[in-house]
């Protein structure tokens, strides 16, 4: 037997009203209500009508997730871990995601304007930015809700709803930390250049050069792509440029644990001869052998809160938070040890 909104009313002692708003995610229901309506909903087994609530409320009740050609990899840990906290935040909100990738032969703005200028989503999340980002440009040129784990480069204006880490402050503190434990020759490998958060991480590395008066040397600098085997080519040529390097800091983990097995294929030990550092956190850093130094910061719990703050855009809530920046965690592990 089907479950109506009569049904949940019975069970949980609102009005029918209520909970057709809690359920449709309108911001008007109190926020401890609306998960009290849904987990009531769940436990009956409460199937809503979707064409019905489409035609009602003009929504298709869909926010969309394009995955990029580049930087991310098949290696990368980064869009599963967003991809789940985005996905589970809609669900708890009866949202669907509709996941698109785009291989490198196409586009991606193509893709963009398919699912936008089809009106099949009534928001996009989008992760990661780039210079003059096309993408950005184009959902607020035809004024589609949307929110970006990311802000511009600090040299272009950021007009648009973010949650970003403070990725400056994060390289700072793991090279401060590598400056601490008696290293000054410091390399770092840096995403792709048109990557809105390279200069942001190079800013935080020569800042952290600086406090301690260590000049800078921009042949310690390379870029690479956010890959394992990025990391592992971006550290052999570092290494033959600078054999003098006793530390490496990679732009994420995959990048850093690449630089690692270079190092270890060499003969240097890591975590006593050489000190490598990552960014992100993933799973794979703890497991690493020496387990990896990182910075920390929440993929799944910002893949929710976007996901969050996009369905009150879409909801036209007007005291949502639009930009927000957040403090990163530095993890400190055994690939930085005390210098010899």
């Amino acid at each position: 037997m089907r479950v109506t909104l009569r049904d949940i009313s019975k069970k949980s002692g609102f009005s029918v009203t209520t909970i057709s708003r809690a359920l449709a995610g309108y911001s008007d229901v109190n926020e401890s209500t609306r998960q009290e309506i849904i987990r009531i909903a769940n436990e009956l087994g409460y199937q809503p009508n979707q064409i019905a609530r489409q035609l009602q409320g003009k929504r298709t009740y869909t926010i969309g997730l394009i995955m990029p050609p580049r930087p991310h990899t098949d290696d990368d840990d980064f869009f599963s871990l967003f991809l789940k906290g985005v996905t589970y935040a809609a669900a708890r909100n009866q949202y669907d995601v509709l996941v698109s990738a785009t291989s490198p032969e196409s586009s991606e703005m193509d893709a963009y304007r398919r699912i936008v200028g089809g009106n099949r989503v009534d928001g996009m999340v989008l992760a990661r930015t780039f210079h003059n980002d096309p993408r950005i440009q184009y959902l607020q040129s035809v004024n589609h809700p949307f929110i970006v784990l990311g802000r511009s480069a600090p040299d272009e204006t950021t007009d648009f709803p973010y949650i970003d880490v403070d990725s400056k402050m994060g390289i700072q503190a793991l090279v401060t930390h590598m400056i601490a434990a008696g290293h000054r020759e410091i390399g770092i490998i840096l995403p792709p250049e048109e990557v809105s958060f390279t200069a942001y991480r190079l800013a935080g590395y020569r800042e952290a050069l600086e406090k301690a008066h260590i000049p800078f040397r921009p042949e310690y600098c390379i870029h690479s792509d956010l890959s394992f085997s990025g990391g592992q080519e971006a550290a052999r040529l570092l290494l033959d440029r600078a054999p003098q390097l006793t530390a490496m800091v990679g732009s994420n983990d995959w990048m850093a644990l690449g630089a690692m097995k270079i190092a270890q294929d060499r003969g240097i030990e890591v975590g006593r001869d050489f000190a490598v550092g990552g960014y992100d956190d993933i799973p794979a850093a703890a497991q690493a052998v020496p387990a990896l130094t990182t910075v920390r910061w929440p993929i799944y719990g910002l893949g929710e809160e976007l996901t969050r703050r996009l369905l009150k855009f879409i909801d036209r809530d007007s005291e949502v938070e639009r930009q927000q920046l957040v403090e990163p965690e530095l993890i400190i592990r055994d690939s930085v040890g005390k210098k010899a």
